[in-house]
């Protein structure tokens, strides 16, 4: 912007300043203004005085710094990425295609990051709301999700994101207040919506829930614990972060909701479906409706409606088990 303004004063003075020295018309002095700013070297409309040569040299040495100032910005445009952040720009304005029973994430801070890379794993549908455009050039440059940039505290945009038609919001953002505010908007369009949302400071906790949160996450109380556990059940930890990936081995826990299996593999016994000898997956517990969860379930348990399977094996094995669902 500033260097267009620049190049517009430039030839604007040129063109005042060959009409008055030169006498020439404003078409003509507009012409020679042109030359000396293209630097294309034709010859002038008549000769100049020489005042006019005066006013030419000192004209052509301005203008060569101002060539490369342009220059400059042009590269810099390309090159170092603000260009990019225009296309993105661009990109993350966009409408958001229709989706139905996905995820809206809000903020791409650290947790939000982390939120959305770990979604991808999981190949889950969702969206991701953040204000501040400058956190999203962290992004790649063509982001297999949706992204709004506007303020998700606004009912109109989480509209946009699919309030409506969403199963699930996640609300990363640091400030409290902030998420609080977000909680009750969502609320208020979407009454069944399950939303989990970050706590920074130990009193927001019960506000959150009031709010209309379905589960508060404290970053720092987790983390805590986590490190004190390293201490006192090192090989708990290390076994749990296997079971959720941290460490990169082939070791998965994944839950299977009832309405996921096929007919024919309702309503039956784990005996029944033999998972263990058919898939190589363990079943290492199940969420009843009402008796709540159950560990290390019998082989006369039945998988009922309402029933989530806890599975766990290798990725393999959990492959494997894609044969018992719809």
């Amino acid at each position: 912007m500033y260097a267009v303004l620049i190049l517009l004063t430039s030839v604007l003075v040129g063109t005042i300043g060959y009409g008055l020295l030169e006498g020439y018309s404003v078409v003509d002095a507009l012409y020679m203004t042109m030359l000396v700013v293209s630097t294309v070297g034709f010859g002038e409309v008549s000769p100049l005085s020489p005042k006019g040569k005066v006013f030419s040299s000192i004209y052509m040495l301005i203008n060569l710094g101002i060539f490369a100032y342009i220059v400059s910005v042009i590269s810099q445009y390309m090159f170092e990425g603000e260009f990019k952040k225009i296309f993105s720009t661009f990109i993350f304005n966009k409408k958001p295609n229709k989706l139905t029973n996905h995820i809206i994430v809000v903020g791409f801070g650290r947790t939000g990051a982390k939120t959305c890379d770990e979604l991808l794993k999981s190949k889950k549908k969702f969206i991701l709301i953040e204000n501040h455009k400058d956190v999203l050039t962290t992004l790649p440059e063509k982001p297999s999700f949706q992204v709004i940039t506007d303020d998700a505290s606004k009912e109109e945009v989480l509209l946009e994101a699919g309030i409506k038609d969403a199963n699930s919001l996640i609300i990363t953002l640091p400030n409290d207040a902030e998420n609080m505010l977000i909680c009750i908007t969502a609320k208020g369009i979407n009454p069944n919506i399950n939303i989990i949302a970050r706590a920074s400071e130990e009193s927001a906790e019960k506000k959150l829930y009031r709010a209309g949160a379905t589960k508060v996450v404290k970053p720092f109380a987790l983390g805590g614990i986590h490190m004190a556990h390293l201490i006192t059940q090192p090989y708990v930890i290390e076994f749990l972060e296997i079971l959720t990936g941290i460490t990169g081995q082939d070791l998965r826990l994944e839950e299977f909701a009832f309405q996921q299996l096929k007919g024919e593999y309702k309503n039956k016994t784990i005996k029944e479906l033999d998972i263990r000898s058919r898939t190589g997956a363990t079943v290492l517990g199940i969420k009843d409706k009402l008796k709540g969860f159950i560990f290390d379930p019998n082989n006369e348990t039945v998988i009922g409606d309402g029933d989530v399977l806890i599975v766990l094996g290798s990725v393999d094995s959990l492959k494997k088990f894609d044969m018992y669902c719809a």
